[in-house]
């Protein structure tokens, strides 16, 4: 047990200073002696979020993927100085030769090197580096050097040779392939060169892949998580304007929101839909895809409200993805009262529910709850891929829109492929979305264009 108060605050950073009694705080800074508090500030395992600090273990690449304003930054930095400060500042450090790898030249010189959570920023005066611009490098007091890198030039690391590197924003880069494969020929230095990676995450293939090697390992946060050193308004504002869009989950929330190649929906196109006004619409469904089991190991069962404005023509018909009402686990007692309450909120005009497994039971089930529902069963005679396409095809007609907040059933729907559902699981909540659309869209379409046959 630490037997002072700086002890005990040194070992336990700086959560505990700010939640300590005024008291306590007081007696922690008059306990440091002069040359302890003038080093405080550069000690960053004091100041460090949890998911700034280096993961134990063999490890050759860190990823640290976050929000906007998470601390990316200033996690980077700091690790290339853990890498190549010594005890004191002329003695070496574990790494001699650092590449610090930005979207462009100047990106690594304004953000990596001068930002304000940047290399010089957080190297204490003693320690600090001097920048050669001639030849693009930091220099320590050490001898450790640190060369900037562009990743539009992928060549530019053929010939260095380095025992660590820096990679900022990969999900970015144009050439990312190329660069960071330049890159891990580079790093040849050394009894076991890492890298270090902060990127805000991206449907991007590089990242996909270094994300599943088995020698990556993964920190994420949000931007909330750094809440304290940003700007009130800047939060404010960008939880009015991006909260439960699949945009602030990727840049707010850090997320890597994955698109299935061949995909009958994308993450870009389903951010383009985004419903800006809601319309006056002339009918409101719940559509069911019934779960068969119940219990902690039971398929989701898919609870979907839709609705659709009905002027003009078909292809003039605008519908609405207003709720994802899906319950996981629940009997069929549960998801029946999930559905008819969902229903109720709503406004709802009927309940339509494949019956395909559940048959008659499912109507008995409804019924139980609310005898007078309305209420459509719809038996599916064509695979799911075969039923999801016409929708899809709404969907690219920009006929569709959805409400934020229907993160699960976008993931799901960007899972959904010309192949079939490349999830885990069943896509129940993509299973609902597709009778929905079909009942009201597709279906009342094809009786509209339906040709009449005149009685003799």
């Amino acid at each position: 047990m630490p037997s002072t108060s700086k002890e005990r605050g040194l070992r336990s950073g700086a959560s505990w200073i700010v939640s300590a009694a005024p008291e306590l705080q007081d007696q922690f800074l008059n306990e440091l002696t002069e040359g302890e508090l003038l080093a405080l500030p550069f000690l960053f395992e004091f100041w460090a979020m949890e998911h700034q600090m280096p993961p134990e273990g063999d490890w050759r690449s860190w990823v640290i993927m976050g929000g906007r304003g998470a601390g990316k930054t200033r996690a980077g930095a700091e690790w290339v100085r853990a890498q190549v400060e010594g005890a004191r500042p002329t003695d070496p450090g574990k790494a001699k030769r650092v590449a610090l790898v930005g979207e462009t030249f100047d990106q690594v010189r304004e953000v990596m090197i001068f930002g304000d959570s940047g290399i010089l920023a957080c190297s204490p005066p003693d320690r600090r580096p001097e920048w050669e611009a001639g030849r693009k490098r930091l220099v320590w007091p050490n001898g450790a050097i640190a060369t900037a890198h562009s990743a539009f030039d992928p060549e530019g690391l053929r010939g260095p040779q380095f025992d660590a590197a820096w990679v900022d924003e990969l999900a970015k880069w144009k050439k990312g392939q190329e660069t960071w494969d330049m890159l891990q020929f580079a790093l040849r230095l050394g009894e076991k060169p890492q890298v270090c990676v902060t990127t805000t995450p991206r449907n991007v293939g590089v990242l996909k892949e270094l994300l599943k090697a088995p020698s990556t390992v993964l920190t994420q946060a949000p931007t909330q998580a750094n809440a304290a050193n940003l700007a009130a308004s800047f939060l404010e504002e960008v939880r009015t304007r991006y909260h439960g869009t699949r945009l602030g989950r990727q840049e707010l929330d850090g997320v890597l929101l994955e698109d299935a190649e061949g995909a009958l929906w994308t993450t870009a196109g389903l951010e383009d839909l985004r419903l800006r006004d809601m319309p006056d619409l002339d009918r409101i469904v719940v559509a069911l895809d019934p779960a068969t089991t119940s219990g902690s190991g039971a398929d989701e069962c898919g609870i979907i409200v839709a609705g659709v404005k009905m002027s003009g023509q078909p292809q003039d018909w605008r519908a609405v993805v207003l709720a994802d009402c899906t319950v996981t686990g629940a009997s069929p007692a549960g998801w029946a009262r999930a559905a008819i309450s969902a229903m109720e909120q709503y406004g709802a005009d009927r309940l339509v529910a494949e019956i395909n497994q559940g048959g008659q039971m499912v109507a008995e089930v409804l019924r139980q709850v609310d005898p007078l529902v309305p209420y459509k069963g719809v038996h599916a005679s064509r695979g799911k891929v075969a039923r999801a396409e016409p929708v899809a095809a709404l969907y690219e007609q920009k006929r569709v829109r959805h409400v934020p907040g229907l993160d699960a059933l976008e993931d799901q729907m960007c899972r959904m492929t010309v192949r079939g559902y490349e999830g885990q699981g069943s896509p129940d909540r993509v299973d609902a979305l597709v009778w929905a659309l079909h009942e009201l869209m597709i279906e009342p379409a094809a009786k509209w264009r339906a040709p009449r046959v005149r009685s003799l």
